[in-house]
């Protein structure tokens, strides 16, 4: 989508409490992650859509109109004696002779904690002459429900734009962190960050999803640091697209760009380092683990919250077994809770408030730290008291 940007300010967090802990080297115990080297043989294999990987097929937007999304876009070739997943994106000029390439999970169950990925950005076509606006990606999305939908989530961890777009000349590349959008007339409310600077080569891009903040990092650099209502509100996709954003700067026949992608790594309701990125990655590839996936492991995933300074050795696992909920209100997603207060709710089945109930019944909730729009039992924003 387009990143010409209508920037609201950042609404400022009241107080901090940190939920989340910081893993330790590859030899933790491997317990809420995802990881990926993309060993496959093309983008038909079994093992590819086993493992949750979707190619995408289906035609629309981003980018030119008209454009066609092929799994065919996508292969594995052999780079520096590994194996890495390669998008491939071409135009001639005109819609009907451009395709796009995009790979993204298959469920929709990722929120907070870390997510990494070793991307390789490329500047220049491998054929055909340069001057495209291309636009080279690692993000994470949810569905919009109808315009302006406040419960949309999505985090660009890096939109590389070597050749520039929307306005801009390249190359820059952004993170952005999105509250919601409508497409006619187009409005968009997110924040954003810039670096605007050759990324060519490969360079391992780090996100963290914590305590109200969303921090972004490319080569174990802070280059951006976003909070407030734009924080993620419900579950999202992992996805890497390469697309043109249109077709203004194309001169001559075809041009033909790529972006490969080494792994990806996501550490669920972990704020890992860039450092602890690389020694979990290390870890599973000294180990010969080419795929790994216990994000929805149950029992023993649940960190302990901190502060206190020393938790206890075998933290909770169920809320208590009833809360009092005589006078808490209803959770209202617009409304703004201080640390302390509490309501009454009872999560969504998908993470999207609108949608179908979970059929938990409603529970007591009390807010951890200043929160608006974060639904009870979807985030750490939250601390459950127990079944009303």
């Amino acid at each position: 989508m387009s990143k010409i940007l209508k920037l609201l300010g950042v609404t400022t967090l009241l107080s901090s409490l940190a939920v989340f802990t910081h893993a330790a080297g590859a030899s933790a115990a491997d317990c809420g992650y995802l990881f990926d080297d993309f060993s496959y043989s093309s983008s038909g294999d079994s093992s590819l859509t086993a493992h949750g990987w979707t190619p995408r097929s289906y035609a629309g937007g981003p980018g030119v109109p008209g454009a066609t999304w092929s799994p065919s876009s996508i292969t594995f070739p052999t780079e520096g004696g590994q194996k890495v997943m390669q998008l491939t994106a071409s135009t001639d000029g005109t819609g009907a002779g451009t395709s796009h390439a995009e790979l993204y999970s298959t469920q929709k169950r990722y929120l907070e904690g870390t997510y990494a990925s070793r991307v390789r950005f490329t500047d220049t076509p491998t054929a055909g002459n340069d001057g495209d606006h291309i636009n080279e990606t690692f993000f994470t999305i949810s569905p919009l429900n109808g315009d302006l939908d406040p419960t949309y989530s999505e985090l660009d961890i890096s939109e590389y734009l070597p050749n520039g777009g929307w306005g801009e000349t390249g190359p820059i590349n952004y993170q952005t962190t999105w509250y919601t959008y409508r497409a006619e007339p187009w409005l968009a409310d997110n924040v954003h960050s810039e670096q605007r600077s050759s990324l060519n080569g490969w360079h391992d891009l780090v996100a963290t999803v914590a305590d109200g903040h969303v921090k972004y990092y490319i080569d174990g650099v802070l280059v951006g640091d976003h909070s407030g209502k734009f924080y993620p509100r419900q579950t999202m996709t992992i996805n890497w697209n390469l697309w043109f954003i249109d077709t203004a700067a194309h001169t001559g026949g075809r041009s033909t760009y790529i972006q490969q992608v080494d792994w990806v790594l996501f550490a669920k309701n972990q704020a890992l380092t860039p450092a602890e990125v690389s020694a979990r990655t290390a870890g599973y590839r000294s180990a010969g683990s080419t795929f790994a996936d216990t994000v929805d492991t149950t029992g023993g995933c649940t960190p302990p919250t901190n502060p206190p300074s020393t938790p206890p050795t075998s933290p909770p696992t169920t809320p208590p077994s009833q809360g009092d909920c005589t006078n808490a209100p209803e959770w209202a997603f617009g409304s703004v809770y201080q640390g302390g207060q509490t309501v009454k709710h009872e999560k969504s089945r998908n993470g999207d408030p609108s949608g179908p109930p979970s059929g938990e019944g409603k529970h007591l909730w009390k807010a951890r730290y200043w929160t608006q729009g974060s639904e009870p039992g979807w985030t750490q924003q939250w601390q459950d008291l127990g079944r009303c």
